[in-house]
């Protein structure tokens, strides 16, 4: 029987430092079990395609403690290629997707959210290498409210993969300007996962954003509210209209059920009277203090993914 070592009794060196990588599959639940096998089988392939057109052959071939979770799959990598799997290998996975859903002819459609978190893992060559507070905060990250909702409110049609970052990996690679996307590509949200004591600060980038990721409401006020504060035009006033205007139009805001409304209107202005900017996910957002009359469609709806706990 193994020894167990009791953690706070004697100092030990820490583990490597590895990169962590997580995907799993939208919707795999809903298909019938006879394409789960075939499925679980083309993630994998579909990583390592990616990942030899992104430039990143080695980081596959030199993958560290792999599995496949049926729906997805993990495994660890060194740190230092993190900025280039940021960028550009999550968007040629993108690329990757698009590709495979048109060839599929809507037989299957694979959709994935990946998880990038950066820590100290055990990596002996034992089989059971890569277990540890990193590799368990990846899996949260990856099954957390705000990444599930902004896969499930974006078009199926254009947005194949949705991305979290631990706030570890955001700040060693993103802020510190290592990777070839720039902070603004990126948003702040409070991860949480239903039923779990998991609450971490976290970062959504979506390579291809589309649909009602152009409606910020889709991640709930406390983000909106969060991301007003740090703007420097930040109005207290408009804030406190535009939470207004986000709660009269509960009734039809459901981003846990990936059905928001768009043409959003922040504080009750005028679209027409109001410069336009860029949203972190690569929306557009509403900037300014005049009031006038609301421009564009609010009823539009865009229906996503009526499942979001499912893996």
């Amino acid at each position: 029987m193994s020894h167990i070592d009791q953690p706070h009794t004697h100092s030990r060196p820490l583990p490597p430092y590895r990169g962590i990588l997580a995907v799993d599959a939208k919707d795999f639940t809903g298909y019938p079990a006879v394409q789960h096998g075939p499925i679980s089988r083309a993630v994998p392939q579909l990583l390592e395609t990616s990942f030899e057109r992104a430039g990143l052959a080695e980081v596959w071939r030199d993958r560290r403690f792999p599995d496949s979770t049926g729906d997805g799959y993990v495994f660890g990598f060194e740190p230092a290629v993190m900025p280039f799997v940021v960028h550009p290998w999550l968007a040629v996975l993108q690329d990757v997707l698009t590709e495979f859903n048109l060839h599929s002819a809507g037989v299957v459609r694979i959709r994935l959210r990946a998880s990038l978190n950066i820590g100290p893992l055990p990596d002996t060559g034992d089989e059971f290498d890569g277990n540890g507070t990193p590799r368990n905060d990846t899996h949260r990250l990856l099954d957390s409210r705000p990444v599930k909702a902004v896969l499930a409110a974006s078009s199926a049609n254009v947005t194949q993969v949705a991305a979290i970052l631990s706030d570890r990996c955001y700040q060693d690679v993103v802020a510190s300007g290592y990777t070839g996307r720039h902070p603004d590509h990126f948003i702040e949200v409070p991860a949480t996962v239903e039923g779990k004591a998991f609450a971490q600060r976290a970062w959504l980038y979506v390579p291809m954003p589309s649909g009602s990721l152009y409606d910020r409401r889709v991640l709930g006020d406390q983000v909106i509210d969060d991301q007003e504060k740090r703007r420097p035009d930040g109005d207290p006033r408009q804030q406190a209209a535009g939470r207004e205007t986000t709660a009269a139009s509960r009734s039809v805001i459901r981003a846990d059920r990936g059905i928001v409304n768009s043409g959003t209107v922040y504080g009750g202005q005028s679209v027409s009277n109001l410069d336009v900017g860029r949203d972190h996910i690569g929306g557009d957002y509403v900037r300014g203090n005049k009031a006038g009359t609301v421009h564009g469609n609010q009823g539009d709806t865009v229906h996503g993914d009526k499942h979001e706990g499912d893996r």
